[in-house]
């Protein structure tokens, strides 16, 4: 925070975390990303890598600090099996899931989770190659020379790259998409940058939210309407247009290097919501300025939501899962605090049952696919207030 003005300094990667027991409000890894963020820097840290326990079972509730800041832009990891196609990208098993498990502790003992729908979005993380640091060839703890099967390729190439799995890769990707985002324009907030990224992100077939997020990081989508805010847009009233142009069959139509057709979700994860509507990215969002949060909030005059809220054309998803083919059914049962619905362990006070995803406190999650999203449709509707 200090450099970024000699340095000109806009994203800073986080590819570190430790275990989220505090509440993200007392954190001193997340007030130091809040405060980056307030700075006007992006901020992208990794999920964690906490996604399966020892017996080989999903785990719900693994987000390591500070990626349990919801002003961070919190990054799972996808496993591409080594093709191309994104048509049979996955999460991988170890990406840890939503929601954030950090408390805090009241006079009377009880704790009362943050719960934070995280990640934010995913990206690639799994045997990705890089550079291996000249400096670490040769030493005896290296990780090149403690797991030789790291290693591409034989000869001098084998002392030149290697790969690599995890939160820690997948989260610099986004990193880069950010970077590339500000190259297009750089009059881009925080907020915003984080609202592209999520609203272009594929999402991927049978993982729900709090597993992936908005989906799979789409960087051609992403600087394709970064390229098109005006420069201006952080000025604009709340609702007022902030494309130079756009229209609606211009969304979805990015294709990846095999010329594959990318799905955007279109929709954009706030503390506990979903929210979805072409006006998410066609207007200029309060919650879009610098040093405010994508959040929860409730609607007012034709929709039009101004600070820590919902937008003109959304609809958010708290009320029960979407199944596979991205159509809301049911309410969803909570069965008493800390036991839910879901398909893996939860860290902290509860099992998870069955199929969708909820979590402690009250706030239902769920499947997220890029199916049928016709059936959420642009109309309008507002986020259920935060639980206790």
């Amino acid at each position: 925070i200090t450099n970024k003005a000699a340095y000109n300094i806009r994203v800073i990667n986080m590819s570190l975390g430790a275990p989220a027991v505090g509440s993200y409000r007392t954190d001193p890894l997340c007030l130091a990303a809040r405060r980056a963020y307030d700075a006007g820097i992006v901020v992208v840290v990794a999920a964690g890598n906490r996604g399966t326990n020892l017996f080989g079972q999903k785990v719900y509730g693994g987000i390591d600090s500070p990626g349990v800041e919801p002003s961070a832009i919190t990054v799972g990891a996808t496993n591409s099996f080594g093709t191309d196609s994104r048509a049979d990208d996955g999460i991988a098993t170890y990406s840890s899931r939503g929601p954030t498990r950090g408390y805090a502790t009241d006079a009377s003992g009880v704790k009362h989770y943050d719960n934070l729908s995280k990640p934010d979005l995913v990206a690639p993380g799994n045997k990705l190659i890089g550079a291996i640091s000249p400096s670490s060839v040769g030493k005896t703890t290296s990780l090149i020379t403690l797991f030789p099967s790291l290693k591409v390729g034989t000869g001098t190439t084998a002392n030149q790259v290697m790969y690599l799995s995890g939160t820690s890769v997948s989260s610099p990707v986004v990193a880069g998409a950010a970077a590339m985002m500000l190259e297009a324009n750089p009059n881009l907030t925080p907020g915003l940058i984080k609202a592209i990224l999520m609203y272009t992100a594929q999402p991927l077939r049978n993982f729900n939210t709090l597993e992936q997020g908005a989906g799979q990081v789409n960087m051609e989508g992403a600087v394709e309407i970064a390229g098109r805010v005006i420069s201006n847009a952080s000025t604009l009233a709340n609702g007022a247009s902030m494309l130079s142009s756009w229209e609606e069959e211009d969304q979805e139509n990015s294709f990846n290097g095999t010329n594959e057709r990318v799905i955007w979700g279109r929709g954009i994860i706030t503390n506990f919501c979903v929210l979805y509507g072409s006006e998410l990215m066609t207007k200029w969002q309060e919650m879009y300025a610098q040093n405010q949060l994508l959040a929860d909030g409730t609607s007012i005059t034709n929709g039009v939501l101004v600070k820590t809220s919902l937008v003109t054309s959304g609809v958010s998803n708290t009320s029960g899962p979407l199944i596979n083919n991205g159509v809301l059914i049911s309410d969803g049962v909570l069965l008493a605090d800390g036991v839910l619905l879901g398909d893996g362990v939860l860290l902290g006070d509860g099992v998870l049952l069955g199929d969708g995803v909820l979590i402690s406190d009250g706030v239902l999650f769920g499947d997220y696919s890029h199916g049928n999203q016709t059936a959420l449709g642009d109309s309008t509707g507002a986020c259920r207030p935060r639980p206790n």
